[in-house]
């Protein structure tokens, strides 16, 4: 069996025992935005707006157990939320459980609703929801293992880094019926699509697969288009001015990446501000008025750079009570840099588009949670590198110690010709050496 066929059967086999792992919870993880994409993906299949307001009521109610006094609870809550804004109405693709200029944050966001309305299309909304988040997963876990092979990693090296991406919080949090686990699987495809171009295969198909997942992130959440476009095209200009310091090309691989990456930052911006798309002040307003539940903030600024201190300075507490994250980022980062380390920029940048985002919405009660979850992109495939590389250099170090013997084993003096006088052992000590 060719290495190829190895490493697609062994990710079928992890693939397979990973979804009969979440058939042990198929409902359960909904989150209070689960019902604005629900809601959206069951307009867009055809049903009423009444009709998709009982079903997206319905599912998230039994989410929540224990029935039936918490399941009437909840729907008698949901039910009031939307007469309260107006009822069900065909003026927006969502239910009104919230204010429209909260429900328009939902509206520009039409990709991951794409994604679910065929699955709920053919099994129902609540296995529906969780094909379509374990198709999600899968797919993910399969596109580290392209990357993995694209950097020359054995098979075995490859499916391990599959197996991480769904044990690390990148699983756990792309199986949640949100936009999360689809702005991975996007942004994986960038860096594969990269590093296509970097490792001159298939450039051109390089370039069209990053280009089409950039324009893909801008249906399912155009602000991680906008963080990723920034931090490559950061982390690429940087890769540029040490090869020019250094005396060297910047190189048309790096050079070409950064246009794309710059030009899809820009043309996000642009097309975002064109459509009237929520801008970053309404992000503000919306994180520091509780999703304008309270009167707009007089200076959002002044009160956002207050949040972020107070944000930051608990992460970072937070992280040296518990390092793991911060080891596993070092570990992996390292292990990336020795294998290239112009694609562990690539990689550090795609890691840092979920640190943009946590800075965008610093809410301390997400510590680690799905706003920075990008940041587990970087062990996924960096620990399996460098697990490569300590059992090449335990091998490497293992031979070499075997060849040092076999030479010295070699270097023994020959036995003296017959009637020459003995030699004494320091004498043959001496010679051997």
């Amino acid at each position: 069996m060719s290495p190829g066929s190895r490493t697609a059967a062994w990710s079928l086999l992890l693939a397979t025992l990973f979804a009969c792992l979440q058939l042990t919870s198929v409902s359960g993880r909904a989150t209070p935005d689960t019902k604005n994409y629900l809601s959206y993906a069951l307009t867009l299949q055809g049903d009423t707006p009444r009709t998709a307001a009982t079903r997206t009521i319905t599912y998230v109610c039994a989410q929540s157990p224990p029935p039936p006094t918490g399941h009437h609870t909840c729907t008698a809550k949901l039910t009031r939320a939307i007469s309260r804004h107006g009822g069900p109405r065909t003026t927006s693709p969502i239910t009104p459980f919230a204010g429209p200029r909260f429900l328009r944050i939902f509206e520009v966001r039409p990709g991951y609703p794409l994604l679910l309305a065929p699955f709920i299309a053919a099994a129902g909304v609540t296995w529906g929801v969780w094909a379509a988040a374990l198709f999600v997963t899968v797919t993910g876990g399969l596109l580290v293992v392209r990357v993995l092979r694209t950097l020359g990693a054995r098979p075995a090296v490859a499916v391990a880094g599959q197996g991480l991406y769904y044990a690390l919080p990148s699983g756990a949090t792309a199986m949640r019926p949100m936009t999360e686990g689809t702005l991975m699987v996007l942004t994986l495809a960038v860096v594969w699509g990269y590093l296509l171009v970097l490792r001159k295969e298939k450039p051109r198909r390089g370039f069209a697969l990053a280009a089409a997942a950039f324009a893909a992130l801008f249906a399912v959440k155009h602000t991680q288009a906008l963080f990723l476009g920034v931090t490559l095209a950061a982390a690429l200009a940087a890769v540029a001015a040490v090869r020019r310091r250094g005396g060297r090309r910047a190189g048309p691989e790096v050079t070409g990446l950064l246009a794309l990456a710059a030009g899809a930052a820009g043309a996000t911006a642009l097309v975002a501000h064109a459509l009237h798309y929520p801008s970053a002040y309404d992000s503000v307003q919306d994180l520091l008025t509780h999703h304008y539940a309270r009167p707009d903030v007089p200076h959002p600024w002044r009160e956002l750079a207050y949040t972020e201190a107070r944000f930051w300075t608990g992460w970072l507490r937070h992280q040296c009570l518990q390092p793991l994250l911060p080891v596993l980022l070092a570990g992996a980062g390292w292990a990336a840099y020795r294998r290239s380390p112009v694609f562990a920029a690539v990689l550090a940048a795609a890691a840092c588009s979920g640190v943009v985002n946590q800075a965008a919405h610093p809410d301390s009660t997400l510590w680690g949670d799905r706003l920075i979850v990008m940041v587990w992109l970087l062990p996924a495939i960096g620990l399996p590198l460098l697990a490569e590389w300590a059992g090449a250099h335990r091998v490497t170090s293992v031979t070499g110690a075997a060849r040092h013997g076999t030479d010295e084993e070699c270097t023994l003096p020959p036995p003296p010709p017959r009637g020459a006088p003995a030699r004494t052992s320091s004498s043959a000590a001496s010679s051997g050496r």
